[in-house]
C-alpha cells in the first residue's frame, strides 16, 4: 500500500505514523502478522491456513490478515478511512482483530465481533469502548487482568489464565454478521479452541456467542447436551472434549451499553457470571 505522508497518522501511544487501515507488519503494537503472512481470501482457504497454525500467535498472525468476507472488508476499511470524528487525528487498525490473552488460558470470554470505532480502531479486541471497559474492569476485579482500564494495543495492559474470543473477528456493520460471514470465520474459531489445551470453562456474551459455543463444539466432535441447551443469563451447560475434558460454558448478559445502561447486566451479575465460567472443574 502507498501512503502520501499527509495521509500517515501518529498512533496515540507511540506516536509512529500508520496508515489506515494498517499494513502487516508495520510496527504497530501488538501486531502479530508479516508483511509475507499468507491471506486467506475464501472460506476454504481460512481452513486450510487455520489447520497449519501450532499455536494461537501463529493462528492469530493468519486470522489479522485474512481477506476471505468482501463485505467485512469493504466496510472494515471503509470506517478506518473515514474514522469518526473523534478519533480523527489517529489510524485505525482496520483489519481483523486477533484475540487476546494469555496463550494457557483455563478460561475463555466469548464475544460476538469487534466495535467499528472500537477494536477495529485500536487493534485489540474488547478496546476503545464502554463495553470493552466493563469486561476489562471485571477481569481486574477477578485478578485476571493487570489493570482495571484499557486504552489500545500496546498500553501495557495483559491477561492471566483466560483468553478473549471473537466467532467474527471483522468490525460488521450494523453490528450483525451474516451467517455466511460466520461460517466462514469459524475456521479460525475452532482452531483457537483447539489449540487451548488447559481450557476448562468459557464464558459466553449473549446469545449468539452461546449458539456459536454449541455449534463449534459440535463440529469438532465434543459431546453437547441434546437438546442444546438454551441461553440465559447464569445458565449452564456442560460439554466434554474428546479427550475426556469437561468444559463449564456459562452464559452472560452481553456488556453492550443498552444492558448495562438500563441495569439488565449490572457489575455483580457479571463478576458473578466470570467467576462461576472460571471456576475449577474437578
Amino acid at each position: 500500500m502507498s501512503e502520501t505522508p499527509e495521509r500517515l497518522l501518529p498512533h496515540p501511544l507511540t506516536g509512529q505514523l500508520f496508515a489506515s487501515p494498517v499494513p502487516p507488519g508495520t510496527g504497530w503494537p501488538e501486531d502479530p502478522a508479516a508483511p509475507d503472512t499468507p491471506v486467506a481470501h475464501t472460506a476454504r482457504q481460512v481452513r486450510e491456513l487455520a489447520a497449519t497454525a501450532q499455536d494461537v500467535d501463529q493462528l492469530n498472525a493468519l486470522c489479522s490478515v485474512c481477506s476471505a468476507c468482501e463485505r467485512l472488508v469493504e466496510w472494515r476499511e471503509d470506517v478506518a478511512e473515514r474514522k469518526r470524528a473523534s478519533f480523527a487525528g489517529e489510524p485505525y487498525w482496520g483489519r481483523p482483530v486477533p484475540s487476546y490473552g494469555d496463550p494457557h488460558a483455563r478460561f475463555a470470554v466469548v464475544g460476538l465481533a469487534p466495535a467499528a470505532n472500537g477494536g477495529n480502531r485500536t487493534g485489540r479486541m474488547f478496546t476503545g469502548d464502554r463495553s470493552g471497559g466493563w469486561v476489562y474492569a471485571a477481569l481486574h476485579r477477578a485478578g485476571y487482568a493487570e489493570h482495571e482500564t484499557v486504552s489500545t494495543a500496546g498500553d501495557g495492559q495483559a491477561l492471566h489464565g483466560v483468553r478473549m474470543i471473537a466467532p467474527v473477528r471483522c468490525a460488521p456493520p450494523a453490528n450483525k454478521p451474516t451467517p455466511e460471514e460466520k461460517a466462514t470465520c469459524s475456521g479460525w474459531f475452532d482452531r483457537e479452541i483447539e489449540l487451548l489445551p488447559e481450557l476448562r470453562g468459557m464464558l459466553a456474551l449473549g446469545g449468539i456467542a452461546w449458539q456459536t459455543v454449541l455449534a463449534a463444539t459440535a463440529r469438532m466432535g465434543w459431546e453437547v447436551p441434546r437438546p442444546r441447551p438454551k441461553f440465559g443469563h447464569g445458565a449452564v451447560a456442560w460439554l466434554r472434549t474428546p479427550d475426556g475434558r469437561d468444559i463449564r460454558l456459562v452464559g452472560c448478559y452481553h456488556v453492550s451499553q443498552r444492558n448495562t445502561f438500563t441495569g439488565l447486566l449490572t457489575e455483580q451479575m457479571l463478576d458473578d457470571a466470570l467467576a462461576l465460567a472460571a471456576a475449577p472443574v474437578e
